[in-house]
């Protein structure tokens, strides 16, 4: 056999090889999207107080309504992994999810919950939370979230009202949350917040005193102000000798009896 010939027989060879390689993975492929979603796994990861604002049959109705089907016993080859994933991040309580099929053919969802900070009910009753990020989110048929509520002349929800030109009281109450919430001591203490005239009046949770706290602007000196007041003054007469406890004016704390 010359080497001419040897060549052409080696050249066949892996031609062939290579041919039946693509043409098993062509199989195996068509195997796959051939078979059934055996089993459907969803992983909700719990909010920080242990709490949860949707469940695994809400995961599944998403995905059903998108889909116009179930998950499970459905063909693999027309299941779309990343459209699920796709579908579950549109959900409103759904800041993450992760979706994969494993070689068993089950489908594993893993959901990162949004965690609200805020509930708002504005001026036409409408009744919402923020999230962490200011992000829109609808209250939850299985849990309520224990935050600051906020309450009075708000103006209803706008989907741009972080960057509105004219401002949006929204901007303001999220900021002013995240303050709160950054601080100890006026995290436990604060209640509610009451939106009059585009001022803020703060609700404590301890005392009957209001706290009118006026525009956000110079947050810090304000609760500088009113934390002294709290330990100089209060702490001598007592929660509820102060009806109202005014910061809104640089320089002073008015306490009215």
């Amino acid at each position: 056999m010359n080497q001419k010939v040897r060549r052409i027989l080696q050249k066949t060879a892996v031609t062939l090889v290579l041919l039946t390689a693509a043409i098993l993975i062509i199989s195996a492929v068509e195997k796959k999207e051939g078979d059934t979603v055996s089993d459907v796994f969803i992983n909700i990861r719990n909010l920080e107080n242990g709490n949860s604002m949707l469940d695994s049959t809400d995961v599944l109705t998403a995905i059903e309504r998108s889909f116009g089907f179930k998950l499970q016993s459905q063909k693999t080859g027309v299941v779309n992994i990343e459209r699920v994933e796709r579908v579950m991040e549109s959900e409103p309580f759904v800041k993450d999810a992760e979706v994969y099929m494993d070689t068993k053919n089950r489908v594993h969802i893993g959901i990162v919950q949004r965690e609200p900070i805020l509930r708002v009910i504005d001026r036409d009753g409408n009744n919402f939370y923020l999230d962490r990020e200011g992000k829109k989110m609808p209250l939850s048929k299985h849990y309520t979230a224990r935050v600051l509520v906020a309450t009075g002349d708000i103006q209803p929800h706008e989907p741009n009202y972080m960057v509105a030109k004219k401002g949006h009281i929204l901007k303001d109450l999220y900021y002013l949350t995240q303050y709160i919430m950054a601080d100890e001591f006026w995290n436990s203490m604060t209640e509610q917040v009451y939106v009059k005239n585009g001022g803020f009046i703060l609700i404590p949770k301890v005392g009957k005193q209001e706290i009118l706290f006026g525009k956000f602007e110079k947050v810090e000196n304000k609760f500088k102000r009113l934390r002294k007041f709290y330990e100089e003054a209060i702490s001598r007469t007592g929660w509820n000798k102060y009806r109202e406890i005014d910061v809104r004016f640089d320089g002073q704390v008015v306490g009215r009896k």
